[in-house]
């Protein structure tokens, strides 16, 4: 069975959420990008707490192409610290894994 990752990031803006996950899945760099629902989220940020709703994506993609799929996250994402974590998944549904594999093949 191959791996996939699940890079995950949030933003405050569903908008912008969309435009990452359209972005991505446009470019081939994910097979997937799922926008969730508002979360509250309450954080540490310059000397104080504070609490901000914000949307996560969660993009699944082929382990050769996310160090791409960051670059292009970066490079987009309005937050001077954005929160981007990879998840690297050992075991899956084969036949979606091989999906994820296929659809990001530039």
């Amino acid at each position: 069975m191959e791996q996939i990752c699940v890079v995950t990031t949030v933003v405050d803006v569903r908008s912008v959420a969309d435009v990452l996950a359209a972005a991505a899945v446009a470019g081939r760099l994910a097979a997937c990008a799922q926008v969730g629902g508002q979360i509250d989220s309450t954080y540490w940020w310059q000397s104080a707490v504070e609490t901000t709703t914000e949307w996560s994506v969660q993009f699944k993609t082929a382990p050769d192409r996310v160090e791409a799929l960051l670059t292009q996250i970066r490079a987009n994402h309005p937050y001077e610290v954005p929160e981007i974590l990879v998840t690297t998944v050992q075991s899956g549904n084969p036949a979606y894994t091989a999906w994820v594999v296929e659809h990001t093949r530039p």
